[in-house]
């Protein structure tokens, strides 16, 4: 699609002026939770629509293989940007509505100046590339 961002590119375009800092919260869609399964049109849907999402992935029941799952996201997503793990008390997904994905502008102060509405649904890389620029 002609004029699509990815956070990739908005992470090569502003990466020095703006840190990103994505934060693995919790497994989205764990085998042993809210499960898309493992139906044919449900491969073909993901492998169409979000070719880089395991479908193999438990709920990680400790910190140990949260960190192992999220490194394992963020070697498939190739965002170059190192990730971080929330903590098993969800710490960060709770202040912030995280799950399953959002986006954040946050300012120098801490102060919020763009907060995407829940993904995947709202999960808008141009909208917050939108909001950099304004902020810059």
């Amino acid at each position: 699609m002609k004029g699509t961002v990815s956070l990739t590119d908005i992470y090569a375009k502003y990466h020095e002026q703006v840190k990103f800092i994505p934060i693995y919260i919790r497994e989205a869609h764990p085998v042993d939770g809210w499960w898309f399964g493992g139906n044919l049109f449900t491969k073909k849907l993901m492998k169409t629509f979000a070719p880089k999402v395991a479908m193999d992935v438990h709920d990680p029941q400790t910190i140990e293989q949260r960190r192992q799952v999220a490194g394992t996201c963020e070697a498939s997503l190739s965002y170059g940007v190192r990730t971080y793990v929330d903590e098993m008390d969800d710490a960060v997904n709770k202040s912030y509505a995280a799950w399953p994905t959002r986006l954040y502008l946050i300012d120098i102060d801490g102060v919020v100046v763009y907060a995407a509405g829940l993904g995947p649904y709202d999960f808008h890389p141009s909208k917050l590339e939108k909001a950099i620029e304004n902020y810059l």
